[in-house]
């Protein structure tokens, strides 16, 4: 989801079929603090298990194209308070700038934007970026749902897992941790079932 936060209405049209152009689904918020409260009610909504509820719903992505200068909360405060909250990596910001704030968001960037684009600005390049953001979106989202997954192994888990990704076989990890080759099994069980995986293989390339 391409996140168009921008007071101007013509603007949030216009880049709004700029993205159904390219096949990427959009939507528009007037002002910075509109877009913050959006947030929060899917972060809300993904806690209460709805599904799609957080961003990226089912890890399709997202991306926020945010417009600097902006009555009410700018810009920039709203890229503080993503900051604060740890959603950059969920959330990659593209910030859209007139030429006097550029220094500002050169200042971004070194903060964690994903990138700025001055006024006027190449519709295709700014496309390009966007899907660059939203594949990242993607990637981190998918880093954040295996480590929820690892999160869920026992201290038992984790060794057996440690042993099976460097390759022993269940003799070897039962020798090793002094347990029968049967709790071996079990715990190889439980760990492909929360990791969700079906091989060693598997289990291997999701963690690499």
């Amino acid at each position: 989801m391409l996140h168009i936060v921008d007071d101007e209405d013509v603007i949030r049209d216009a880049l709004a079929w700029l993205a159904q152009s390219r096949g990427v689904p959009a939507r528009g918020h007037a002002g910075g603090q509109a877009f913050l409260d959006a947030i929060a009610a899917q972060e809300q909504a993904a806690d209460a298990g709805a599904p799609g509820g957080a961003p990226g719903g089912a890890h399709e992505g997202d991306c926020v194209l945010l417009d600097v200068r902006m009555p009410g909360m700018n810009g920039i405060a709203v890229f503080d308070q993503l900051v604060a909250r740890g959603l950059l990596a969920r959330l990659p910001v593209i910030f859209l700038t007139g030429h006097g704030d550029v220094p500002m968001a050169v200042d971004s960037l070194k903060r964690g934007a994903f990138d700025f684009f001055e006024k006027p600005f190449n519709d295709n390049q700014l496309m390009d970026r966007v899907e660059e953001a939203l594949a990242a979106s993607r990637q981190a989202a998918a880093s954040g749902a295996v480590r929820a997954r690892l999160a869920t192994l026992s201290a038992r888990e984790r060794e057996v897992l440690d042993l099976i990704l460097a390759g022993n076989m269940n003799k070897v990890v039962a020798d090793k941790l002094g347990i029968s080759m049967r709790t071996v099994e079990v715990h190889r069980a439980h760990i492909f079932d929360k990791m969700q995986v079906k091989t060693a293989v598997e289990l291997a390339g999701l963690l690499k």
